[in-house]
């Protein structure tokens, strides 16, 4: 069995031992639900991985945003750098999905743009799910969505061995199968080219390609190769080519699958003439059998996903293959901040079969379309064998169905949690800026939570007046451009970030010694005690955190917040004098997140230290100048340059918030603003280039791009 060979010089230490040995207990005595009740600081990501070490299972940790989903997978690769650690997220730098608002009767086209690194990582993932068992996979909660069968992935792939007898042709038949694409001059990844008796192939999860070179119907040499330079990096004697998309489906399960779409869509349309819904009916047959064409003849058509559940031959309403299926049976799985994560996975389901139902009963689906869904949470649960919640506030439904809670309270660096005061609400701006100073003089770092994003900004904006250094950190600033924003937080280019609830789970901030909570005493989601106590440990990272709670009362929340902290600092103190232990800041080096910035699902370039308009603003600049003239000459004669595309960046961003909050409508009236603008510029919409030039030139594949025989 491949071993996991974890790299490091720090022994287990505080509760760290106590805890790894608990847990590695649960999971050889089948206990299949185990808490890990870690505080921030305590090293929880290393005991993580101390568990993964020893109990040697394929592990998927599974964090609830990018960002720490990033933070987390850049740690487990430092840990674990002789093992396959990978990286699985959602693809999409943009995603608009297909919707029909009946009360406007606007049908909505699905609309996507797919970052191709991120595409790479995921099918690294599979790959390496195939191939081994010492595989960590760092997820987001997209691996619950439909993937396709690991069965048919794993049945099309191709094995060339040295020496072995294959044609030319063959081969060039099953890399075409497999959804390979035959480009002699662009060659990238999920294409190959031919000369001759030499074929290469750039496989879809690989940063290196492959040469097969045939001496007539005889494989003669297998070379791994530079795509760049050309020059060989290994001799192989075998090479496996995985396919370049995750769906796959052979000519036989195609016509059966069509068979199937046909019967669906002749029962759908009687049911509607029989309900004297003629309209729907002939909407619905149009689009399915045009569908039905597309597929019969290139094997693709848009929206292709919705027919899944024929493609994959399952029955209706069973569960849709996903990442999980590419795991053995055994393995473990970590749920990383469970308190966030469990509810978001809770909620997945019903969110997308809400938007649905409109495009089924209006006839544009069939009912079928539910089945290309995310997992329900007892499908969810059902494939779980071992499972860790992680958190330092775990919620009842962790702590109800675990066998075992363990307590991780005593951190590794003997720090204690932070010292909370409570001080009036009155006068808390001059107050906080009196405390930023002081940090900022001491060369310490501070955060800020308000309650709302205007309240972030305007705060922002008045710091800066009053010469402070400071950036806030909201929904609206793009997920890897928040990594950015966060790494010149901890290098000192701000003494102070102001956000909302963004700064809570997972961040890890040594520098930061000072939280202060604005209105700690207005009750709800961002003032409970889970949301004041994960802020609160904000501070835990540093020997003179501090934690100040403005508020002019002090609510029922706050109480069991500060009892807590209070009741784990008496805990802590009480090692550190039994123990001669003298607490000291932690200190962890400044890196990068991932490897590369192509892994971001964004398009804007975030840009330190300049003066930046908001996105109302450039909203607000927008209608003001199509309330001048007619948009058109307003795109025009009306705009300067600068004018022109400072709005299109805050249409686009509008643009993805109205989609990420299901505003399907105004999405798509914002989408046409800034095809009307691009066109206008001479660019095409989402033009490849990330604006800001640099190293932030990223190659993208939209949907027109993607003929492939089954794939999203």
């Amino acid at each position: 069995m491949p071993e996991f060979q974890m790299i490091t010089d720090m022994p287990p230490r505080g509760d760290q031992p106590e805890a790894i040995a608990q847990l590695v207990e649960g999971i050889e005595q089948k206990h299949r639900h185990q808490t890990l009740l870690g505080v921030t600081g305590s090293g929880k990501t290393y005991t993580v991985a101390r568990l993964i070490e020893q109990v040697r299972r394929p592990t998927l940790v599974l964090a609830h945003n990018k960002t720490l989903a990033a933070q987390l997978y850049s740690e487990f690769r430092e840990f674990f750098p002789n093992n396959a650690v990978r990286y699985f997220v959602s693809y999409y730098d943009f995603y608009q999905p297909e919707a029909y608002v009946p009360q406007t009767d606007l049908y909505i086209a699905k609309d996507a743009s797919i970052n191709d690194e991120i595409d790479r990582l995921r099918h690294a993932s599979t790959k390496a799910l195939m191939e081994r068992r010492d595989v960590i996979v760092v997820a987001s909660v997209s691996c619950i969505y439909g993937l396709g069968r690991p069965e048919d992935y794993k049945e099309v792939m191709v094995l060339i061995r040295k020496g072995e007898r294959r044609t030319r042709d063959e081969i060039l038949r099953r890399l075409v199968d497999i959804q390979y694409e035959r480009n002699d001059i662009d060659f990238a990844r999920g294409r190959f080219r031919v000369r001759g008796d030499v074929i290469e192939v750039f496989p879809a999860y690989e940063d290196r390609s492959v040469r097969i070179e045939l001496f007539g119907d005889q494989v003669d040499r297998i070379m791994e190769l530079h795509p760049v330079t050309g020059e060989v990096e290994e001799d192989k004697s075998t090479v496996a080519i995985w396919p370049a998309k995750h769906w796959v489906t052979t000519d036989e399960r195609l016509e059966r699958a069509l068979q199937s779409i046909d019967t669906e869509l002749r029962e759908r349309a009687e049911w509607f003439k029989s309900q004297g819904k003629l309209l729907e009916a002939q909407r619905l047959e149009f689009r399915t059998k045009y569908d039905m064409e597309l597929l019969r003849e290139v094997g693709f058509c848009p929206g292709i996903e919705n027919y899944s559940r024929h493609l994959d031959g399952r029955a209706p309403g069973e569960r849709p293959g996903c990442l999980l299926d590419y795991f053995p049976k055994d393995f473990l799985m970590v749920i990383d901040e469970s308190h966030v994560t469990v509810p978001q996975v809770h909620a997945m389901l019903e969110g997308d079969r809400s938007r649905k139902k409109s495009l089924i009963d209006f006839g544009f689906r069939l009912p079928s379309a539910f089945d290309n869904r995310p997992l329900s949470w007892d499908e969810f649960d059902s494939l779980i064998h071992h499972v860790v919640f992680v958190s330092a506030t775990p919620a009842d439904y962790e702590r109800g169905v675990s066998t075992q809670v363990v307590e991780q309270i005593v951190r590794p660096t003997g720090l204690v949690d932070p010292h909370v005061e409570v001080r009036p609400a009155k006068g808390q701006i001059d107050d906080l800026m009196a405390e930023i100073k002081a940090q900022a003089d001491k060369g310490q770092r501070t955060l800020v939570t308000t309650l709302t994003k205007r309240m972030a900004e305007d705060l922002t904006a008045y710091l800066q007046e009053m010469g402070l250094k400071v950036h806030y950190l909201h929904s609206e600033i793009q997920t890897f451009d928040r990594v950015q924003i966060l790494k010149d937080l901890r290098l000192g280019t701000y003494d102070v970030l102001v956000g909302i609830n963004l700064l809570r789970e997972g961040l890890d901030l040594p520098e930061v010694s000072l939280v202060a909570i604005l209105d700690a005493d207005r009750e709800g989601y961002l003032r409970s005690q889970t949301s004041l106590i994960q802020t609160m440990g904000r501070a835990a990272r540093h020997i003179g955190g501090r934690v100040i709670l403005y508020a002019d009362e002090v609510t029922e929340s706050m109480q069991r917040a500060i009892a807590e902290t209070n009741r784990r600092r008496e805990i802590q103190v009480k090692y550190n004098e039994e123990h001669g232990i003298t607490p000291e800041s932690i200190v962890k080096p400044i890196r990068d997140l991932i490897d590369l910035a192509q892994v971001a699902e964004e398009i804007e370039t975030y840009q330190p230290s300049e003066e930046m308009l908001t996105a109302n603003e450039l909203i607000k600049l927008a209608e003001q100048q199509r309330a001048k003239v007619p948009w058109d000459v307003a795109r025009l004669l009306m705009l300067s340059p600068q004018e022109l595309e400072k709005t299109i960046e805050s249409l686009e961003r509008e643009m993805r918030r109205a989609s990420a909050n299901l505003e399907f409508e105004k999405a798509a009236v914002l989408r046409d603003q800034v095809n009307e603008l691009r066109k206008g510029m001479g660019e095409p919409f989402f033009a490849g280039a990330r604006r800001g030039g640099g190293n932030g030139q990223r190659r993208r594949q939209g949907p027109g791009r993607r003929n492939n025989r089954w794939g999203r």
